[in-house]
């Protein structure tokens, strides 16, 4: 049985792992950006404040279809602290394993930290600061990992609200002339 040129193309294109406009198939994967931000349990604020820029953007740039330049994603990799080839190796390969335990310690790490700070009893602050301490033993770069967010990030002050970027003409704070009489 014989292939049209058509689908000839399609399943050609799909072992080259590339996309054609008219095919059937879905974009290829290009990279696993979300999901190591995500097992890191980073938000996607803390993400674009980390590459210094807007949600949308960030968002966009995650989406595994994204077809990213080479300077993007050395900002994600100085971002989520791994090594390059684990954000570009192909969907079906599963994380390595340093970068899998070391995602899981930075969540264990925030869990800790977040006891520490909310423990009101001198005996649990101090298993807290133990286990904290060891969490640090293991891995020397957990040293700064912060507490999971209740609330959200405080801004700095050199952050501005989403109210500078909608602000309102002072007309559309005044009454209309009908409601003064």
């Amino acid at each position: 049985m014989s292939l049209g040129a058509g689908a000839a193309r399609t399943v050609d294109s799909e072992r080259a792992g590339k996309f054609e406009p008219g095919d059937e198939t879905s974009p290829p994967r290009l990279h696993r950006i979300r999901t190591v931000r995500r097992l890191q349990g980073m938000s996607l604020r803390t993400a674009a404040r980390q590459l210094r820029t807007g949600l949308p953007e960030t968002r966009a740039q995650e989406k595994e279809t994204a077809d990213l330049r080479l300077s993007e994603l050395y900002k994600w990799q100085v971002a989520l602290d791994v090594p390059l080839e684990e954000l570009l190796v192909e969907p079906e390969t599963p994380l390595s394993r340093p970068v899998n335990e070391r995602a899981h310690l930075v969540r264990v790490m925030k869990t800790a930290t977040a006891i520490l700070h909310y423990a009101r009893e001198p005996q649990i602050r101090r298993l807290a600061e133990r286990l904290v301490s060891q969490l640090i033993e293991l891995m020397p770069e957990l040293q700064g990992v912060g507490p999971w967010q209740a609330v959200g990030q405080r801004r700095t002050l050199q952050e501005y609200g989403r109210i500078l970027e909608r602000s309102l003409p002072d007309e559309a704070l005044q009454p209309p002339d009908d409601l003064l009489d």
